[in-house]
């Protein structure tokens, strides 16, 4: 019988809670069960792991060491998540990078993380080529599945490689993980530190949310592999050892979503409203042979229209809501299956292992049915932002995370939302902070003022309307105009759908642009959808 003493001297990463001992653990207890699936093919654990492991350690052998950060630049594939496991696993830190985003502004996250490496895919292997062109230190670069050129190395050409393994690297569950940028209110983004332990946070509420205690479930991922929606939700199906199928990006066609769930027998989706409305819509959407036992959505606000139909379309499925952000890794509230009739409007109520406070600007707690800021503490608030003391600081003032958002809380306890603090819209489940858009507007020729606000839209929610004073007497500027310039220097989903041309902004006494004026003159029309 071993001793004490000797038993503290086994490997402490064998102790660990984090991603890569879950898959690990699976490789050797189901190592046929599939992990993955993707376009029909499936990747087992075994080969999840061996996988993984392999590509750990030619990125090692090429220097990439612990707390260095790698780029991930792809749609939505198993690749993905193989490479932020090996990434991972030399105590390394995966950025994934929305693909949207123009070579400027994924150059700016390139040089803001301090990335050394940055693995994409052959579709958006020009975006990356242009992005180190401008960051010549992002030296390293691996293109998955296809024939590479120059100094790009091949993805499975590493996997397959023979080499020394890499020495196992003990990882503290407080050790970053991801960093996920975010555009701040400033107009620069972000990037949120998320942690080992944020995801074993994550993983837990998401069990919880989701019930996922069957042993049998069959995941669906629709999210882009970039947004915090997509690394929450599978963290909890690698906890579990279960299967997630990986919907590709591509245009949203809800008969052959439905096609996928059916054939995969699926039983647990998150799409945002939008998505469901559509998926509802769908004339063989109710007479289908489905497995889906919960249905959810969040990211964006679901019309009591849309909620409705999803109940009525998948009676057997709980309607669960979930609600948070990126800084909260993601999950913060969740409107049960029980209550998604009963509660209507509501996000739900917090979950059981994050602490809330609904607070004025003093950070006083205010009555029930009071508007204020929900601010939070616990397990998977963010560590802060990277290299940005100053908005970490401003983001964890009077020792709360502040989220921005402006809510009630009713007497049973159910949160609504009633306004973001931020200046922030949200377009179909994308975030689009004014400031951002702002900045880039201010660098057209014709414009000296700018501001944009949201506008309620059928489709997305809301998209950005940009109120601009022009320099000069000339024409009005379009939409199709504007477009057309802001098409290198800002994603296609931030573009502003309408421009109204004023001859100033309105401004308080201190100078400052009023945007209530603004959304109440320019923010209640209808858009046409596009």
């Amino acid at each position: 019988m071993s001793s004490r003493s000797e038993t503290l001297t086994q490997p402490l990463q064998s102790r660990r809670n984090h991603w890569n001992n879950w898959v690990a653990t699976h490789a050797r207890t189901k190592p046929g069960h599939p992990a993955f699936r993707h376009l029909g093919q499936s990747t087992s654990w075994r080969e999840l792991h061996e996988r993984s492991q392999a590509l750990a350690a030619a990125l090692s052998r090429r220097g990439v060491n612990f707390g260095d950060r790698v780029l991930l630049l792809t749609l939505n594939r198993t690749e993905f998540f193989e490479a932020v496991l090996a990434i991972n696993a030399l105590g390394a830190i995966a950025v994934p990078v929305n693909f949207r985003l123009t070579p400027p502004e994924v150059a700016f996250i390139a040089r803001d993380s301090g990335a050394r490496a940055v693995v994409t895919e052959p579709a958006l292997a020009p975006l990356v080529s242009a992005v180190r062109q401008d960051v010549p230190d992002l030296g390293l670069a691996i293109v998955m599945g296809a024939e590479t050129e120059g100094d790009v190395l091949g993805y499975e050409d590493l996997v397959a490689e023979d080499g020394p393994a890499f020495a196992p690297v003990d990882l503290p569950e407080d050790t970053p993980s991801l960093i996920l940028y975010t555009s701040g209110t400033t107009g620069t983004p972000k990037g949120a530190v998320l942690s080992h332990s944020n995801m074993v946070g994550q993983s837990i509420t998401c069990i919880r949310a989701m019930r996922y205690d069957r042993g049998d479930d069959v995941g669906f991922l629709a999210s882009p592999v970039f947004h915090v929606a997509a690394l929450g939700s599978v963290a909890p199906m690698l906890m579990l050892g279960a299967t997630t199928v990986i919907n590709p990006l591509k245009a949203f066609d809800p008969a052959e979503m439905l096609d996928v769930w059916e054939r995969e027998r699926i039983t647990t989706a998150f799409l945002v409203p939008v998505q469901w409305q559509a998926v509802c819509a769908d004339p063989t959407a109710a007479g289908r042979d489905l497995a889906l036992r919960v249905i959810s959505w969040g990211a964006a606000p679901a019309s009591d229209t849309v909620l409705r139909a999803m109940a009525e379309t998948f009676p057997k499925a709980l309607v669960v809501a979930v609600f948070g952000q990126t800084e909260m890794s993601p999950i913060t509230c969740v409107l049960d299956g029980d209550d998604a009739i009963r509660k209507l409007g509501s996000v739900g109520k917090p979950v059981p292992t994050i602490q809330t406070r609904i607070v004025d600007d003093e950070m006083n707690d205010v009555a029930p049915g009071t508007v204020g800021e929900i601010v939070y503490r616990g397990p998977t608030m963010m560590q802060g932002y990277w290299q940005n003391p100053a908005a970490t600081a401003d983001a964890f003032a009077g020792g709360w995370f502040h989220s921005g958002d402006l809510v009630r809380q009713d007497e049973e306890g159910f949160v609504y939302v009633v306004d973001r603090k931020k200046d922030m819209i949200i377009s179909g489940g994308e975030n689009i902070y004014c400031a951002e858009v702002e900045n880039v507007l201010f660098g057209h020729p014709r414009i000296r003022e700018a501001a944009v606000v949201g506008r309620p839209h059928p489709k997305w929610t809301e998209v950005p309307v940009a109120i601009v004073a022009l320099d000069d007497d000339g024409d009005d500027l379009t939409v199709d105009e504007l477009a057309a310039w802001l098409e290198d220097k800002l994603a296609r989903y931030k573009h502003p759908k309408d421009v109204v041309v004023v001859d100033a902004l309105p401004r308080n006494a201190s100078g400052k642009v009023v945007k209530g004026e603004l959304r109440k003159a320019h923010g209640a029309h209808d858009v046409a959808v596009v």
